[in-house]
């Protein structure tokens, strides 16, 4: 049985839901860099200090936290069957990525917020990097190579690639205004590097 949040956690998540909601609206109309910290608050009615108490940075916002989204990812790849090879079992936990709590509308401002702000491409970088680290452990064992202190240099590059066609597939998606399926994107980036 899993366990069931406090009222604190519960508060803490629909605070966060709503300063995050809010802050997308204010994304949207002002675009990333013009929207500030201050009117964020403004609008939801809290202060700098409560904003940081929930966020780090106004990139946070957008991102997520990128450090709990990717042990996430590393759980599911993980789990998944060891006989599967790498490629499928990197597809499946990328697929965990997907925001549920995320209506269609507001994944496409997201998408449209990372295609535009220099910050975010920025930020989303370094956690590609962290991700590499992250991810390279569990792909270096189904690419069978041996077990090292360091990640391999090879399962980094596949990690890399993996994580490169998971932005191209996001990034066509975002260009065909929504009306394209990202996991297919991702599917035909993949079986092109695969060729």
């Amino acid at each position: 049985m899993a366990d069931t949040p406090t009222l604190r956690e519960r508060a803490r998540r629909a605070a966060r839901a709503e300063i995050t909601a809010t802050a997308l609206q204010l994304f949207a109309e002002n675009g990333f860099e013009a929207t500030t910290i201050d009117q964020i608050t403004s609008a939801v009615g809290i202060s700098r200090r409560s904003f940081f108490h929930y966020f780090g940075s106004k990139e946070d916002l957008v991102l997520g936290d990128t450090e709990a989204l990717g042990e996430s990812v590393r759980a599911a790849l993980e789990a998944r069957p060891e006989d599967e090879s790498a490629w499928t079992a990197v597809r499946a936990a990328f697929l965990t990525i997907r925001p549920a709590d995320r209506t269609p509308e507001e994944q496409f401002v997201l998408a449209r917020l990372h295609h535009e702000a220099p910050s975010l491409r920025a930020r989303h970088l370094e956690k590609h990097l962290r991700w590499q680290s992250l991810l390279a452990p569990g792909v270096q064992r189904r690419l069978g190579l041996p077990l090292t202190p360091d990640p391999d240099p090879r399962a980094l590059a596949f990690v890399a690639a993996a994580l490169a066609c998971f932005d191209a597939a996001v990034d066509a998606w975002y260009r065909s205004g929504g009306a394209d399926d990202p996991v297919r994107l991702f599917d035909e980036a993949v079986a092109t590097l695969r060729a």
